[in-house]
């Protein structure tokens, strides 16, 4: 071979090489970049402070650490409200595998507060199959969650956008996430609106003076502002990534904040903070207040007559009109069970939400007696709950609908969970709601139903309304430990009944 032709030669495989390492490096699979991208994930923790307004009301704090072919991440959450001369406590600890794609492999997690006590064990089977055992007391119940596609948790969307390479300002990105604690899973969509630069305590130093931990060195931190919608609720949250995809700062509306910070300013400062004192200040709340508990909770037994129209003022600028349905409004167009595709979410078995339990079923049969009508259903099946269940605390467990058939009682998450499931299981589309409502001027957590009559119509089991009127605040929709997630978001909110 002449000289020339080697030369041809060595340029062809030369050229072919090239492309082949441009073709790797430029396209790979997000799957592959991810897992390319994950081995650069540094092990260690990082701490929060809970805020509203610059009060500091809790803690949470994320470790990872790295194994030969996945990561651990270990995410705890603590949160005291005082209400009514009281600290109440919310804490939860969950523990992930994933892999080095990011993908959730396993999830265990805990929880603890008013609501009760459980328990979530979640595996992954394939790519869209979670199946999620619950243990509350004695009693357990396995269930599967289908998703469609991969899902992770939502304490690791800050690193699959910043290792998806999804960290452009005006990139979009939907991610498909599974909350332990709410045990339910959800799609989201994340906005990069714009970058910023932040300053982050990385280490602290004890005040003597004031006996209180300080901020001794900062970090300015480069980071990437990201836009969703809370749970898909309708709050919205503004989060601050930087480009290791660690979380930064986070803010809800209505004026939530979850801080980065050293460990002494996090920990040691809420450790030691003045408990009696903020106890002692939520004894004796007044007219308009936001009570963090349930009504039942409270000791309300009072409950005032119906209310057509409910008009707030929302920290002292939104104007929110409530209006109850009118009777055109529950008049469907459609007759029992529904076979809308797009209402199967709101017509599946759900965990806690047992609609094909067979008792469930038979329940429900009885109840409705044949009857079609969705909104004579609705109507049946409101006047039941109410008038069987006895209005006590569950227990220490979670508020399941076979528990709380079981045991006759159930505060309203129980009267909203149970109606939901019969409701389901006739194939009246039905979902729980939770947010706030207005009894003897103040407010209160709540939660009752909607179910969908060709628009979602409130229902309250609790207090046998159907439909409900209108002194309810929708905050939250679907999911169990909605009270949890409530407490930090209606901390701030400041409501005046006009």
């Amino acid at each position: 071979m002449t000289r020339r032709r080697w030369a041809v030669a060595i340029l062809a495989v030369w050229v072919i090489s090239l492309g082949w390492l441009v073709k790797r490096e430029m396209f790979q699979t997000t799957g592959a970049r991810l897992a390319a991208a994950a081995l650069a994930v540094p092990p260690g923790a990082l701490y929060y402070r809970l805020t509203v307004g610059s009060q500091q009301v809790g803690y949470s704090s994320t470790t990872i650490d790295t194994l030969p072919d996945a990561l651990r991440v270990v995410t705890i959450y603590v949160l005291d409200i005082p209400a009514l001369g009281k600290m109440h406590r919310t804490a939860s600890r969950s523990t992930a595998m994933v892999s080095r794609a990011l993908r959730l492999q396993s999830v265990d997690a805990r929880f603890d507060g008013d609501l009760g006590q459980f328990e979530t064990h979640g595996r992954v089977t394939g790519d869209s199959i979670l199946q999620v055992t619950i243990v509350s007391g004695t009693d357990s119940e396995t269930t599967r969650v289908p998703m469609a596609g991969p899902f992770t948790l939502p304490a690791l969307l800050p690193l699959r956008l910043a290792f998806g390479g999804e960290l452009k300002s005006g990139r979009s990105y939907a991610a498909r996430l599974f909350d332990p604690l709410l045990v339910t899973g959800r799609s989201v969509t994340a906005l990069v609106s714009a970058e910023s630069t932040l300053v982050v305590s990385d280490s602290a130093d004890l005040d003597s003076t004031t006996m209180t931990w300080v901020p001794e060195h900062f970090d300015t931190v480069r980071a990437f502002r990201i836009d969703h919608d809370a749970n898909g609720a309708g709050v919205p949250t503004r989060s601050w990534i930087d480009a290791q995809g660690r979380l930064v700062l986070a803010s809800t509306d209505p004026g939530f904040s979850t801080e980065r910070a050293a460990f002494e300013i996090v920990y040691e400062n809420f450790k030691h903070r003045d408990t009696m004192r903020l106890a002692r200040s939520s004894s004796a709340p007044q007219p308009g207040d936001i009570i963090p508990l349930t009504a039942l909770a409270a000791g309300v037994t009072h409950v005032p007559p119906a209310r057509a129209r409910l008009l707030l003022r929302l920290n002292g600028r939104d104007t929110v009109a409530i209006v109850q349905a009118s009777a055109s409004q529950t008049n469907a167009a459609y007759r029992l069970p529904s076979r809308d595709t797009a209402l199967a979410r709101w017509l599946a078995p759900e965990p806690l939400i047992q609609s094909h339990d067979l008792r469930i079923i038979a329940q429900g049969r009885r109840i409705i007696q044949g009857e079609r009508d969705p909104a004579r259903v609705a109507a049946l099946l409101t006047h039941w709950v109410h008038g069987t269940l006895r209005r006590a605390p569950l227990g220490s467990g979670a508020p399941s609908a076979e528990r709380t058939l079981e045991s006759g009682r159930g505060d309203c998450n129980g009267a909203a969970t149970l109606f939901v499931a019969l409701a389901r299981s006739t194939g009246l589309p039905a979902r729980t709601v939770a947010g706030l409502i207005y009894l003897d001027g103040r407010f209160y957590y709540h939660a009752w139903a909607e179910v969908f009559l060709g628009s979602w119509v409130a229902v309250d089991p609790t207090f046998d309304q159907f439909p409900a009127d209108a002194s309810r605040l929708r905050i939250a929709t679907g999911g169990l430990a909605r009270q949890a997630e409530l407490l930090p978001l209606i901390g701030r909110l400041k409501l005046e009944v006009l």
